[in-house]
């Protein structure tokens, strides 16, 4: 089915990428990424790529930097051995949250790592749930930009959760998302509105919506140190409701997330396969991980048969 197709894979996540070509029943492309003692990374293609239409999977999770250098340096290598095409698949993008200037003489270096994406050689950019979706406008190529709703509703969520589900935003910008799951779901809708009275008060947290009695699912595009997502169980849980779940795309679960989930009332953390789960987590017994490689792996087959990319959420 596939001629001249190779996918490569970067250090931060091979599992996913030996999903992915376990999918396309293709053999994961030969390439060694290595450190030299200073700490300097270098790749090095062992296959011939001349004209070939190629892959790099590679999310540029932590350590961040490491991931983001380890993807432009392939990219680099790649174009220098007369690749066709150099499609790079990031199913988590970092330093999305820089997206633009929060305050005087700060950057943006979600554009900055757009740019150096491009500049290595990049033809086009295959991303999933991006934080801000206008990242898709710092590119000025091709970009797919897929969601894990489809993976995380038939995977895990309609089987666990029915009509009587409230699925919970966490903050005003999250609503969209929230609403797009509780339809599927056909569940009820209910917003967080945070506020912080003044300096050094903790924040106050009115909830829009019935949650009384209900079973609850906090939805957001990703965890981090999950500080707002525990705070938002809570109160949940204060103002009544029956059980707390929480639903996100990427777990990149820094610092003490998985500590503060595993002594929260949250009752499960769902979360893709977008970036690693690390040895806490999975010992922590609150983690259901749903893989993206299907999605992925189907829209890689599409891109490279041309086909539409966007059918794939109809």
């Amino acid at each position: 089915m596939f001629k001249r197709v190779s996918i490569f894979s970067g250090n931060a996540n091979p599992t996913l990428s030996a999903e992915i070509c376990q999918y396309l029943e293709l053999p994961v492309g030969k390439s060694k990424v290595s450190s030299f003692s200073d700490g300097e990374t270098f790749c090095e293609i062992l296959e011939n790529v001349r004209g070939v239409d190629t892959y790099i999977v590679q999310p540029t999770c932590a350590p961040v930097n490491d991931s983001v250098m380890e993807l432009l340096i392939m990219a680099d290598a790649l174009r220098r051995a007369s690749a066709g095409a150099i499609t790079a698949v990031i199913p988590y993008y970092g330093y999305a949250r820089q997206d633009r200037k929060v305050a005087p003489r700060t950057p943006i270096t979600s554009k900055l790592v757009a740019d150096l994406v491009v500049a290595a050689g990049v033809n086009r950019i295959v991303a999933l749930d991006l934080h801000a979706a206008q990242i898709q406008g710092f590119f000025n190529i091709p970009f797919d930009h897929l969601f894990a709703m489809p993976a995380l509703l038939d995977q895990h969520l309609k089987l666990h959760y029915g009509n009587d589900v409230v699925v919970v935003s966490p903050d005003a910008g999250g609503v969209e998302r929230a609403r797009a799951y509780s339809k599927r779901l056909h569940g009820s809708l209910a917003i967080i509105d945070k506020r912080r009275e003044k300096a050094n008060v903790s924040e106050v947290m009115n909830i829009i919506g019935e949650v009384q009695g209900k079973r609850c699912l906090i939805l957001d595009d990703m965890i981090d140190t999950a500080g707002t997502l525990v705070n938002a169980a809570n109160a949940l849980m204060q103002a009544g409701a029956k059980e707390v779940a929480a639903c996100a795309t990427h777990g990149v679960l820094s610092g003490p997330a998985v500590k503060r989930i595993t002594e929260s009332p949250l009752s499960e953390v769902v979360i893709t396969n977008s970036i690693p789960l690390g040895e806490a987590g999975r010992a922590s017994g609150k983690f259901k991980v749903v893989s993206i490689a299907r999605l992925l792996a189907e829209a890689i087959r599409r891109i490279h048969n041309s086909d539409s990319v966007s059918s794939l959420f109809v």
